[in-house]
């Protein structure tokens, strides 16, 4: 069995090492962005943010003040656990006053904060099956200046491929500097409006390197990758080689009637970490 103390403390874990040490994926990503820039103010704004990087991980810092709220992913296999939900409300208000974290969940209509980063359905906790021996568990802090910045669509069916290329061009170009470029655009296309846009921050937990297992969406990954990049927006906005560093793209079937499509976007800080817990053990990792 896997008890209520081992998820509490896996969660505690999990968002430290979360706001503190960016996934490689997303390191290397910045590496070879500021090695191929030749404007100089862009490769400063590359530098910053490099420096910040380490100075997170040598001083176990958050690296940004806006500590997200806390998206979670769960997947529950075949072995027995306490109750998931209240050992992972406890391992966030304690991350919230260890780590720290920064007490960003507020009630939507007072404006009232507890504190503690716990709330009405906050953190939010996503559900999932496996046949596995272990729970795994994916953390994803989520700040305000990219998920401000989401758009979703109902396109008409008819506007096809060329409707998602010119939604995903539009929304980037409205967002410009706001989400702390370079970003990574999480994408899902089809379902319903709700489904689309769960899919779009699924989206964000694949490795920028990845690209869908499906040919035809992957190209479209790549086609999206470079012409968004060719918008010229940059580090912080001031101009640049690199706007995005990821596309991620993720679908479902949809009515026949509609064509939902929606963007979730997530700063350079694309924060997120992994845990499988097994009954004897926790492995942390950047799993997928």
């Amino acid at each position: 069995m896997i008890d209520e103390v081992t998820i509490e403390n896996t969660v505690v874990e999990l968002l430290r090492k979360a706001v503190t040490k960016l996934p490689p994926d997303i390191e290397d990503a910045l590496n070879i962005a500021y090695q191929k820039e030749t404007s100089e103010v862009a490769k400063m704004q590359f530098k910053a943010i490099l420096d910040n990087i380490k100075l997170a991980e040598e001083t176990t810092t958050p690296m940004c003040q806006d500590t997200g709220i806390h998206i979670f992913y769960v997947t529950l296999g075949n072995v027995k656990t306490g109750d998931v939900e209240k050992a992972i409300r406890k391992g966030v208000e304690r991350a919230t006053a260890e780590v720290p974290l920064r007490p960003n969940a507020v009630h939507p209509i007072t404006r009232k904060n507890p504190g503690t980063n716990l709330g009405e359905k906050m953190p939010y906790i996503n559900y999932d099956v496996a046949d596995t021996d272990y729970v795994e568990i994916h953390v994803m802090p989520k700040g305000a200046g990219s998920e401000n910045m989401s758009k979703m669509a109902m396109l008409n069916p008819s506007q096809g491929i060329k409707g998602i290329k010119q939604f995903a061009l539009d929304t980037l170009l409205n967002a410009g500097s706001k989400p702390c470029p370079p970003v990574i655009l999480g994408m899902g296309i089809g379902g319903s409006a709700d489904i689309s846009l769960k899919l779009a921050k699924k989206a964000l937990l694949r490795p920028v390197t990845s690209r869908h297992l499906e040919g035809d969406i992957a190209a479209l990954e790549e086609e999206l990758l470079e012409a968004l990049n060719e918008t010229g927006i940059g580090p912080m906005g001031l101009g640049g080689k690199t706007t995005v560093l990821g596309m991620n793209i993720e679908y479902a079937y949809c009515h026949t009637a509609s064509h939902p499509v929606a963007i979730n976007i997530q700063c350079w800080a694309a924060r997120r970490a992994s845990a499988r817990l097994y009954e004897d053990k926790v492995e942390y990792g950047w799993f997928t």
